[in-house]
């Protein structure tokens, strides 16, 4: 029996990895989910437009969540909202939607306090 587990037999080498194997998959989501942090995002709206949707995403990622302001507007000339967010990172892409179809982007600190302010002058894409 001895002779069967030696560090250079398969027999080893195989338990060893999965051993690995196992550990990841039991600890693997307990660990990334420790890095996944709350925070709240203030977007105030100093354009003359009328925010209607805002999403949010990871900064590399094109892949939106659901409509934060959940049918509500964020009304032009000063209107804000505060929304919720789960950060798996350092920061947080937030997209807004406004009442032409134009989205503005802004990738916002995942500190808690961010904010972003909406301006006639913020850049806007409108699919031309």
């Amino acid at each position: 029996m001895r002779n069967m587990l030696r560090k250079s037999s398969p027999l080893f080498t195989s338990l060893v990895a999965l051993a690995i194997g196992v550990g990841i998959m039991v600890y693997g989501p307990a660990l990334s989910n420790a890095r996944v942090a709350s925070t709240s995002i203030t977007i105030t709206n100093n354009s003359g437009r009328e925010i209607r949707h805002v999403y949010l995403s990871a900064p590399d990622q094109n892949n939106w969540g659901s409509d934060q302001l959940s049918g509500s507007v964020i009304s032009p000339s000063g209107g804000s909202v505060t929304v919720s967010a789960s950060c798996d990172g350092a920061s947080i892409k937030v997209i807004a939607e406004d009442s032409e179809g134009c989205f503005s982007y802004q990738v916002v600190s995942c500190t808690e306090g961010a904010s972003w302010t909406i301006t006639n002058e913020t850049a806007r894409d409108c699919g031309n």
